[in-house]
């Protein structure tokens, strides 16, 4: 078998890794995968069926539960994008609220979630050629990627980018709420013991501070194409 292509994208939150890894996998014709919607859908399925409880992950029941959740990508009929399902129902739109923000790293300090979430990472590379963005692709997920890019940007950056976005899904949050938000997450994504976020020592790593989605794909693409 021919071993498939990876493209790796790691970073801190909404330095817009998503949006790029997305653009480079249509460029390339490569399957995208987003890793961060996959922790977010375990999130999403914690809160909705109580396993998540007054701010406390209910160990056992989540244990219990795991084996539950089927996680897929796949087309979407009704706007032609390949996006996440939870058991079978599309649920990207419902993956970026606040509520959720505030609970999945939580989520992803889980050993066992991690363990879970990495068996369908690896399922996917097996037959496609990826390009998969999360904050240890690099480093743990997939060490042995051919191509690894590690995006940042200031906390204040990202929260102004963050609080748009949000603002135009019609979310009632303000700035100050957001930008905390940023900055626990930072702190829970690099501090926490399973897969903390780090930069790999083989990424070329990009400040997008001041970068436009068109320049952020041109380095990228011409990194690719020069290695």
């Amino acid at each position: 078998m021919v071993s498939k292509v990876i493209i790796s994208i790691d970073g801190t939150s909404s330095t817009g890794k998503s949006t790029i890894a997305r653009r480079i996998a249509k460029k390339l014709n490569f399957t995208y995968i987003d890793s961060g919607s996959m922790y977010r859908a375990v999130t999403y399925f914690c809160l909705k069926n109580g396993i998540i409880f007054n701010n406390k992950i209910e160990k056992k029941k989540l244990s219990e539960n795991l084996e539950k959740i089927l996680i897929d990508f796949k087309l979407n009929p009704i706007n032609s994008q390949n996006e996440i399902s939870l058991n079978n129902n599309f649920i990207d739109s419902k993956l970026r609220s606040l509520e959720i923000a505030e609970h999945v790293s939580k989520i992803a300090k889980q050993k066992n979630v991690r363990n879970f979430i990495l068996k369908i990472q690896h399922h996917y590379s097996k037959k496609n050629n990826i390009v998969m963005d999360g904050r240890d692709i690099g480093t743990v997920v997939f060490p042995n990627a051919k191509y690894k890019f590690f995006l940042t940007a200031s906390s204040k950056t990202r929260a102004k980018r963050r609080y748009h976005e949000m603002k135009k899904n019609g979310l009632n949050i303000s700035f100050s709420d957001v930008l905390e938000n940023i900055i626990t997450r930072d702190k829970d994504d690099s501090t926490r013991t399973n897969s903390p976020l780090k930069i790999p020592d083989d990424a070329l790593t990009i400040n997008t501070e001041k970068l436009s989605l068109d320049e952020l794909e041109k380095i990228i693409l011409d990194h690719i194409k020069n290695n």
